[in-house]
């Protein structure tokens, strides 16, 4: 069952970078992307992807093809609902094109992540293990066999996590477990979350914030 999520999640993954890469006449514009960010997204995403609140996630470094996915994924098409739900997001994107948003996650890759810092020493140890080794009891795999060690991601693969806000990373696991986030390949994110309390979510969550 594991081997199949993750093959999944590739799959859909390099789906993504596909489609990112689709017109190849055209490469992504990073200037525009920038104008785009300076002119749409800075008011929550600050200018440069690093927003100054944990209100609204970091996109500073993420790997293209995931924002560019994540975005896609906000936008209504062909009459149906969009497949990530966001109120916010989802006004905000129904004016992007495709080509405006490989700009956008074109210019957030070139963006350098501003470093967070774990703030709860008593769950330190907690998230690290999760992070590393998984709850072997729950069979909940380790974040860091998709995420890589320093959490920065697998390009074509998997996004990066590290130095994310814990608030935001709190939030996105706890809709992952009530189902409320749903954009996961083939329910991966879901499935790992059900298996995971308040507190473990909080710690890994926390130590991910930390992560170099």
């Amino acid at each position: 069952m594991k081997l199949r999520l993750a093959l999944a999640a590739t799959a859909t993954f390099a789906f993504a970078a596909t489609a990112f890469a689709a017109d190849e006449a055209r490469k992504p514009d990073v200037a525009k992307g920038r104008q785009i960010s300076e002119t749409v997204c800075a008011a929550c995403h600050g200018a440069d992807g690093n927003p100054p609140t944990p209100a609204y996630p970091k996109l500073a470094g993420q790997l293209a093809p995931y924002t560019f996915k994540q975005l896609m994924n906000f936008k209504a098409a062909s009459g149906k609902e969009p497949e990530r739900k966001n109120a916010i997001m989802n006004g905000i994107v129904a004016t992007l094109s495709p080509d405006d948003m490989r700009d956008l996650a074109a210019f957030y890759a070139t963006q350098k992540e501003k470093p967070g810092v774990a703030k709860n020493k008593d769950t330190v140890a907690l998230g690290q293990s999760i992070f590393r080794g998984g709850i072997v009891e729950k069979s909940l795999p380790a974040c860091a066999g998709c995420h890589g060690p320093n959490g920065l991601g697998v390009p074509n693969q998997y996004p990066g996590i590290a130095n994310q806000w814990t608030d935001y990373t709190v939030a996105q696991l706890k809709a992952f477990r009530a189902g409320e986030r749903g954009n996961d390949p083939q329910g991966m994110m879901r499935t790992v979350a059900g298996k995971m309390t308040d507190a473990e979510i909080n710690a890994v969550a926390d130590y991910i914030a930390g992560l170099r």
